[in-house]
């Protein structure tokens, strides 16, 4: 005897991957890792040659890529993230080297800052006092100058480096002359 009644059916779902197992990462996520990826060594190095100290220039980092997502997420532009990052890295760093932070450059052992294999210790001499003097015309720079001569060395190009300094792009290209100019005659010394 068939039942007039009959029980509902119960429909069920099965939860996407995402939230079973590991997640794929969204189109923003993904981006974001991939320019961690891709930068994070570069902007260490930009801000230790800011006087930033390595485990601050972490944080930074960390700091920056964080705004990054949240500005990827906002909606807002992708266009340029690389001078974009290296602006907001820029302003973290001064900020945080205006807040006292210690000098890392000069609290380091001098022969950490340029290893030379040189086999000849004739050559390693004339190496090393030839560094030397180029760390010291670099050093003499005036900081603008020598801030958009890191950028550059970084492969920022000269419109990404006039946006991370807020300098025209004729001042950038100045700048980058006079710097370049006396780094060649001390090179040629």
């Amino acid at each position: 005897m068939a039942d007039s009644f009959s029980e509902p059916k119960i429909a069920i779902r099965v939860a996407p991957t995402e939230a079973v197992g590991k997640s794929q990462p969204s189109a923003v996520e993904a981006q974001v890792l991939h320019l961690f990826d891709l930068l994070r060594n570069r902007l260490l190095r930009y801000l230790l040659s800011l006087s930033v100290a390595p485990a601050d220039s972490e944080e930074i980092i960390q700091e920056a890529f964080l705004a990054l997502f949240q500005h990827l997420q906002a909606g807002k532009p992708d266009e340029n993230l690389h001078g974009w990052l290296f602006r907001v890295v820029h302003n973290l760093g001064l900020r945080r080297r205006r807040d006292g932070q210690r000098d890392p450059i000069s609290s380091m052992p001098q022969e950490n800052l340029a290893p030379d294999p040189s086999p000849n210790p004739e050559e390693e001499l004339s190496s090393r006092q030839t560094r030397a003097r180029l760390l010291a015309v670099i050093d003499a720079l005036q900081e603008q100058d020598r801030r958009c001569l890191i950028l550059r060395a970084e492969g920022l190009r000269y419109r990404e480096i006039a946006a991370v300094l807020d300098m025209s792009l004729s001042s950038v290209s100045a700048s980058l002359s006079r710097s370049l100019a006396k780094i060649g005659r001390v090179a040629q010394w």
